[in-house]
Parts: C-alpha cells; structure tokens; sequence
C-alpha cells in the first residue's frame, strides 16, 4: 500500500466485507430454524443436521474450485473469450492464506474476507433448496445437490451476470444489483428441478389430487427464523456493494460506494429501498394470503428478493409496488403450480426465491430500460429482452435443469428418497433407533459383568 489513502481504502474494505459474513451468518441461523419449525417434530433432527452440515462441505469445495470459478468464467467460457487467469483464487496460491506482503494490489488482505462474503451466499443458495426438500430427501443426496448449487451453478452464473465484466453484463444488459437471479431465481429453480423428480411428501395429495396444507408445527421458530433472515439479509444487501470506490476516471479521484458492476450508489438508497420493499412484501402476503401467518412473514422477504434486481436505482415506492405485484405472483403461482403439476414443496421456496426472483429480473428490464448496465459505456444498456433471457438463463439453465438432471440420477442410484417406511415413521427414528441399541447394548454388557 504505496501511500496513506490507499491504505486506508484496502483496510476499511476489509473490516466492512469482514462485518458482512457476521450479518450473513444470520441468514443461516434464520434458515435452520426456519426449517425446523416448518418441520413434523419426528423430522427435526435430521432437518437440522442436513441444514448444519452443508456448512462444511461447502465450505470446502468453495475454497477448492467455487471461488476460482467466478474470477475464471466471466467470458463464458467461449462466449467472449476463454478462461480468465485467476492466480489469487486457486487454493494452492499464498493469497489464500495468511498473507503481508506488498505488490498484491490489496488482495493480500481482501481475498480472504471477499471470499467469505461469496460464501455465505453459497450457503445461503444451497440452505434455498434445503428448506422445499424436507422430510423425504436422503442426506447424502442432499449435500451431493448442495455441493452443485452451492460451489458450481451459482458461482457460474455470478461469473455470467454478477461480475463488473461478464459476458450477460456486456451483450444483455443485464443488470441484478442485489441478486434477484443470480443467488434466489437460480435457487428456486434448482430446488423446482429436485421437487419435479422426488415427489410430494406421504399424504401430501388426497386420492383426487386435492392438496393438503402440511401447516409448520412450530410457528414461533418460523418467525423468529424469518426475522433473522430478513436481519442477515441486510449483511447480504451490504455484501453486494463495493464500499469505497475510485469511480471518477482520468485523473480526478471521486470515492463512492458502488454496486457490484462498480456504478456509484449509496447506503442510504439502498436503506430506503430495502425497507420499503420489505414493507410492500409484508401488506401483500397479508392481504393475499387473507392472514396467513406463514405466509404473510415469506412474503416479506419475497417482496425483498422482487425489488432486489434494481435496488439500486429505484425510487423506494417504485421498491414497494414492485414488491406489492411480485408477492402476488409468486403466491398465485405456487398454488397454481403445486395443483396442475403436484409440486410438494414444503416451505414455499421456489416461490418465495425462485418465482419472485425471475419476476424481479424481468420487472427489472421495464422499470430500468435504457440505463446503463455499467459504467463501461460499451456495455449494452438495460433492456427487456436482456433481463428476460438472464432470468430464463438463471432459473431455467443454470437452476432447473442441472437440479432436474442431478436428481434424476440420484433417483435412478437409489439414494434420492428415503425408504416410504422411514418416512412415515419419521427421520429422527433412524437415528434414535441407533441410539436405543447402542443403550440396549450398554445394558446388556452391565448384566453380563454382574
């Protein structure tokens, strides 16, 4: 660092993407319990166990190729060129490790805390997938899916459309500051892909075909579960904005926040345009849902993820009636959709995620059409039919049909589903089976010594 301001840049950038993956954190906190108290008390144990540990496994897999993949892919690659040379995320370089020295170009010091801000994004789209896929999916399927959402697909299509220099930035326009496509859409739809192959839950469906509401057996952790996440949410909106930012060019110098296309924004935009639409969120999911407590509260978040696209650059009441409209949709549609094709999805996941992010990159298209992309003016600008393919690229490409394929030869292995017998008597019961033989065994061994 050759001089007192730049210094000061790389390490107030470090503290704040350090603070940020303790806010994010909370996302997964929220999910867990979130998970657990939409679930039947003879599954809680093994939601949460399932939930835990994607923690490590993507962890480390992110750390071995998820991080490099989103420096090396922002061409495609062979859209726009080849692989890019990413020397500071492969796992064997210094600068992923402890690090001082000079001539990095900061690196030596953001890497590690700028890779933890990625993934705790990853957790958060593989903990997507876990909440719709509760009480009948094998755990060892599970974490096979969650290594593939969470260190492949969504990093890939970060690289694509997340990256200030991927190929969807450069040829669509395609614009997703706060990650309506690139985390949620491409979580609802991998999880939408799994759904379409497992099958509904054991009386799910009547003999006619008729629904059943499965209602959460704990509503008191489901709330507290939400608000935690809609709390880790703000540490996730933070993560998605470079805080301090030289974007005067030539030879003035102009400090700002900026996005993460490097467009100059501000804190207090995107504070207004969080809360609001969170608020549009909340009144939509309580007036549709004519007071659904479940979801009333994932509507608040799923006006969020509606907006999230251009919350950057929307006025906060445009935020809100974005939200209003998003909540409506994706709640429409997954009662639509769980009727015509059977979908079991058990926490309203691809609808909360996948449906209000794909409506939000495409409202996103209308709203912001003819602003730039990015600040390279010879970035396509943002448009209709770019934000449209994004999200079918998003959600379809990258979410559904790899999610879809994954499952189906989980499916044909044997080891997508659980056995119906340990369904209906509940997860937690192959566990505490093991349990109470390991204790029959104890007391047999005692009657043996006396």
């Amino acid at each position: 660092m050759s001089d007192q301001l730049s210094a000061f840049v790389v390490l107030f950038t470090e503290f704040y993407y350090w603070l940020t993956v303790v806010l994010m954190f909370l996302i997964h906190v929220g999910f867990c319990m979130y998970e657990v108290g939409a679930s039947r008390r003879k599954n809680h144990l093994n939601t949460l166990m399932k939930n835990t540990m994607l923690i490590p496994l993507v962890t480390i897999t992110f750390f071995f190729f998820g991080w490099w993949i989103y420096f090396a892919f922002p061409n495609g690659p062979g859209i726009l060129g080849g692989l890019v040379e990413s020397p500071h995320a492969v796992p064997w370089s210094e600068l992923m490790g402890a690090h001082m020295g000079a001539g990095a170009d900061g690196w030596e010091r953001i890497n590690g805390v700028f890779w933890a801000a990625f993934l705790l994004f990853s957790w958060t789209a593989a903990s997507i997938v876990s909440g719709s896929v509760i009480e009948r999916i094998q755990s060892g399927a599970f974490w096979i899916l969650a290594v593939a959402i969470g260190s492949v697909f969504w990093i890939i299509d970060a690289s694509w459309g997340w990256h200030s220099a991927g190929w969807m930035v450069q040829l669509l326009g395609y614009h997703d500051a706060y990650a309506s496509g690139v985390i949620h859409a491409i979580a609802g739809g991998f999880a939408l892909g799994i759904l379409a192959v497992l099958g509904p839950r054991i009386g799910k469906f009547a003999a006619d075909g008729t629904p059943r509401n499965i209602n959460p057996r704990n509503p008191w952790m489901v709330t507290i579960g939400l608000f935690l996440i809609y709390t880790g949410f703000w540490g996730f909106y933070v993560a998605c904005n470079i805080p301090i930012w030289d974007i005067q060019a030539g030879d003035e110098i102009f400090y700002s926040a900026t996005n993460i296309y490097l467009a100059p924004t501000t804190l207090s935009a995107i504070t207004f345009n969080f809360l609001m639409s969170l608020a549009g969120g909340l009144l939509a999911g309580y007036w549709v849902s004519k007071g659904d407590a479940f979801w009333t509260y994932s509507s608040g978040l799923a006006g969020i993820i509606a907006a999230s696209a251009g919350n950057d650059l929307y006025h906060p009441i445009q935020a809100m009636f974005i939200a209003i409209v998003g909540v409506i949709v994706m709640y429409k549609l997954h009662y639509y959709v769980e009727r015509r094709f059977k979908i079991d999805d058990a926490v309203g996941a691809v609808a909360v995620h996948g449906y209000a992010g794909f409506f939000g990159v495409v409202v996103a298209g209308f709203m912001l059409w003819g602003y730039p992309s990015s600040p390279d003016p010879t970035y396509a600008t943002i448009n209709p039919f770019g934000q449209f393919v994004g999200a079918l690229i998003m959600f379809g490409l990258l979410g559904f049909l790899p999610g879809w394929i994954i499952a189906k030869i989980l499916n044909a292995a044997g080891i997508l589903r659980i056995p119906r017998s340990i369904e209906i008597a509940g997860l937690d019961s192959r566990a505490q089976s093991l349990i109470d033989a390991e204790e029959q065994a104890i007391i047999d061994a005692e009657r043996q010594n006396s």
